[in-house]
Order: structure tokens, then C-alpha cells, then sequence
């Protein structure tokens, strides 16, 4: 979608986002968004017609980041560009691209609403983007059923392309130009994101605290219509694309006034798909630019090193397009200021071309510590994150170490500012590839509005 044709929609429903700020079951795009996972099920906002709310996040950084490696020299020809394939680009202190998302959310119903999100900068793309759009219906009064409104007392339907609901960090994790949940600057090395057509459907019992949910995908970020021709290794038959199934069981409670924890186990799989993405789905890219980099690679390539050239720097994506099968449990324990959030993740997969599956492991822990009582606006804090996996032509297995340390303040609940000190260390690699010996390390100042 072009940026005109969204800059004609917002003037035009911009009146209308003037009168109504307060919609049913939904996340605040600000501070008050912090530490919220699905939307509860508290009906605290009557519905009095229909209202559009414009949102935004914007993000702007500065990075002081400096990357090295050991690998082997190699010299070839990349289109027309030849050189050291294996040679770090040297990083420069300076500004990264700034990123903007624009959000529409509309109350269409009581209990209905509509999500519609766009990148209109980022890294990973040039030009704007539709992230996708969702209805999320938590009423079903337009039915008039007694039965249907019992049993939407504690159900929550989400429907269309929207994220899916695979472990509890993508709600914590930073998205193109909102940034505003994340008290890092950076998500997981292994990041789980993607956006697929389907539905979610969530079972939540307030009192107990006890949730489930049960989701069907068509476990493609772009829909797949035309017949599949391509061969699979494993079975020798042509490629199929059933869809994708996840579900998660968990719980989340408020003890007391001080004490909150939440414990969740999620699963995604699938059997075949045209290409999986759940691993490798954003389209914003890393927020660390540059990092493990070669100049020759990107000056043979049609794009640009600093847009679209290895925009997901820093991270670590097993290439699981053909098959897929990921657990992961997540546990949250909030005592007053005192946070922490951890993961542990396991995955198995495939490309088309493998007959048998390799696997990925994840593990990661945040410890946060907010301040002052009862308003919780600055905040420091450490992550260590790491990951092993086999991959394709590597001898043997390779692993990917992250610390990061970060302080941060909210100057008011929809303006964030927050620095973070990252060090990273790539071990395993074959000294043919670029990260063999791999190291990066460096401050990265990050300032988000969002709203």
C-alpha cells in the first residue's frame, strides 16, 4: 500500500479518532501496554457506537556497535562485485533508519473489533507495507442468543492475519517502529514471529487464572494458491500444504497486590508448507544494523546494505521452510518492581531438500527491576540469551551467545527512551563461514514514541 493512500485515510478518519480513545478488550499502544499478554476478558468499557482509534509507534537509534570475526579469506565474485566474501564491514558510529508503524483500531460492535497495522518505514522494506488485520470478537450479541453470550463470557475468537500466538515473547518483543513493550532493544536471537491467515481461539477463566487456546493457520506469511511443483527430498512426492496447528495452556494470576506470576506452554507445527516463516517472518528487521556484514555481498546484491542487506543482523534463523515443529514454555514471575521472564524453546525441522530434520534450542532469561512504586517509569535490567542448532554445511553444531544490559525511562506513559549495552559471540562455525570466530559488542540508544 503507498504511503499517499494512507496519509488520505488518516485525515479522513482523524476526526473521528478525536472522539473515542477507549475501545473494548484491547492492549494500549503505551505504557499501560507493558507486561500484558492476551487481552482480558473484563467488559469495562461500554460500547456506544462505532470508533476509530489512529495509532503509531515511531522509533528512532543510535548505535556505537563494533563487529569482528576470524573466518578464513575467501575471495569471490558476487554479481558485480568481487572481493573477500568472508571480510566484516567495518561499522560507523551514527543514526539507523528511523521506523514507523501506523495502527487503525475499530470498535465495528460490542465485543467486535477491527486491527489493521502498516509499516510505513523499515529496514527490511524500502517502501510501506500492510503488517495484516484481524477481527477480534469477544461478543457475539448481534446474534441474540443467550447460549452465544454465555459461552462469550470466557471465549475470544481472532480471525484473519494477524500474529501468531506461538510463546509468550512476542508480546514482549519490538516491532518495526513500536518498540514500546520491549525493555531491550533487540529481541531474541532466535526470533518467533510471524503473521498467517486463520484463527486463534481462547478459552480464559479470570477467576482461576487458567487459559487455553487452540489456533489453525495456513502456515504461509504470503497465501499460497497455485498447485505446488516442487519435490520433496523426504517423501519424493510433490510438495502439499496442509495447514498449521498450535494451541497453548497456561496460567496467569494476580496473588496478591505484589505478586504476580504466569506460566505458559505453547506448541506450533507443521507437516509442509510453501515457506515457513515462523522463525524468520519479520518484516521490520533487526534493531542492531549492520552487525556480522560483508561489503562485497552487498554490493553485488540489488539492494543496499544499509535497507535491505542482511536485515536480520544478529539474529539466528534455522531455515525450518518445509517443516516445523516448535515447543516452548515461558514462565513471568512479577514481585513489585522485581520482573523476570524466561524461555525455553526447543524446535525440529527441515527445508524441502532434507530428508531428515535438524534441531534448534533457545533458552533466554530477562531480569527487570522497576521504579519508583507505583509508577514503575525507569527500569535496568540483563538478558542472557543463547541458542544451539545444526545447520546445512556446518561440521559441527553451532551455538550464539547474547548478554545485554539495559536501563530505560518512560518520560511520560507513550514517550521511551532506553539504552542497551549488547555483546554477542557466534562459536561452532566453520572457518569458511563469516562467523567463524564472530563477535559484535556495543551501545545502541534507542528513543520510541507510541500512542
Amino acid at each position: 500500500m503507498k504511503f499517499k493512500y494512507l496519509f488520505i485515510a488518516t485525515v479522513i478518519l482523524f476526526p473521528c479518532s478525536l472522539k473515542a480513545q477507549e475501545l473494548q478488550f484491547f492492549r494500549p499502544n503505551n505504557q499501560a501496554g507493558v507486561n500484558q499478554f492476551e487481552t482480558g476478558k473484563k467488559d469495562s468499557v461500554p460500547f456506544t457506537g462505532l470508533k476509530v482509534k489512529i495509532g503509531g509507534g515511531f522509533t528512532l537509534a543510535y548505535q556505537t556497535l563494533k563487529a569482528s570475526n576470524t573466518a578464513t579469506p575467501i575471495i569471490k565474485t558476487v554479481g558485480t562485485a568481487t572481493g573477500d566474501v568472508n571480510a566484516i564491514t567495518p561499522i560507523y558510529n551514527g543514526f539507523n533508519l528511523p521506523m514507523a508503524n501506523l495502527i487503525f483500531d475499530v470498535q465495528l460492535a460490542d465485543g467486535v473489533r477491527l486491527n489493521l497495522t502498516s509499516y510505513l518505514s523499515a529496514r527490511h522494506h524500502e517502501d510501506s507495507w500492510v503488517k495484516g488485520g484481524y477481527l477480534q470478537i469477544d461478543k457475539l450479541a448481534f446474534l441474540h442468543s443467550p447460549l452465544a453470550d454465555k459461552l462469550m463470557k470466557n471465549l475470544t475468537l481472532v480471525i484473519g492475519q494477524s500474529d501468531v500466538d506461538y510463546g509468550d515473547q512476542h508480546f514482549r518483543r519490538s516491532d518495526g517502529g513500536n518498540t514500546i513493550y520491549n525493555p531491550f532493544v533487540e529481541n531474541y536471537v532466535m526470533d518467533e514471529f510471524a503473521t498467517e491467515i486463520g484463527m486463534h481461539v481462547y478459552y480464559k477463566c479470570p477467576k482461576t487464572g487458567l487459559f487455553v487456546m487452540g489456533g489453525i493457520t495456513d502456515g504461509e506469511l504470503n497465501a499460497v494458491t497455485i498447485a505446488p511443483t516442487k519435490i520433496d527430498a523426504k517423501t519424493g512426492r510433490p510438495n502439499k500444504f496442509p495447514p498449521a496447528l498450535l494451541g497453548k495452556l497456561g496460567f496467569d494470576k494476580q496473588v496478591n497486590a505484589d505478586f504476580r506470576v504466569r506460566i505458559s506452554g505453547s506448541f506450533y507445527s507443521i507437516s509442509s508448507a510453501n515457506s515457513n516463516t515462523l522463525f524468520g517472518g519479520d518484516r521490520s528487521g533487526s534493531n542492531y544494523f549492520n552487525v556480522m556484514s560483508n561489503p562485497t555481498t552487498a554490493a553485488g546484491t540489488a539492494l543496499t546494505q544499509a535497507v535491505d542487506y542482511n536485515a536480520f543482523s544478529g539474529r539466528f534463523n534455522p531455515a525450518f521452510s518445509q517443516e516445523n515443529h516448535a515447543y516452548m514454555g515461558n514462565l513471568f514471575l512479577k514481585f513489585k518492581g522485581l520482573e523476570f521472564f524466561g524461555t525455553a524453546e526447543s524446535a525440529k525441522g527441515r527445508t524441502i531438500t532434507e530428508t531428515t530434520t535438524r534441531g534448534a534450542h533457545q533458552y533466554a532469561g530477562d531480569l527487570i527491576y522497576r521504579f519508583p512504586q507505583g509508577k514503575e517509569n525507569f527500569w535496568i535490567g540483563y538478558r542472557y540469551n543463547t541458542v544451539s542448532a545444526t545447520i546445512l554445511g556446518n561440521t559441527t553444531n553451532v551455538t550464539i551467545n547474547r548478554s545485554a544490559g539495559t536501563a530505560g525511562w518512560f518520560l511520560t506513559p507513550n514517550i521511551m527512551m532506553k539504552t542497551e549495552y549488547v555483546s554477542q559471540e557466534y562459536k561452532g562455525y566453520d572457518a569458511t563461514n563469516i562467523l567463524n570466530g564472530g563477535k559484535f559488542s556495543g551501545l545502541v540508544l534507542q528513543a520510541a514514541i507510541s500512542f
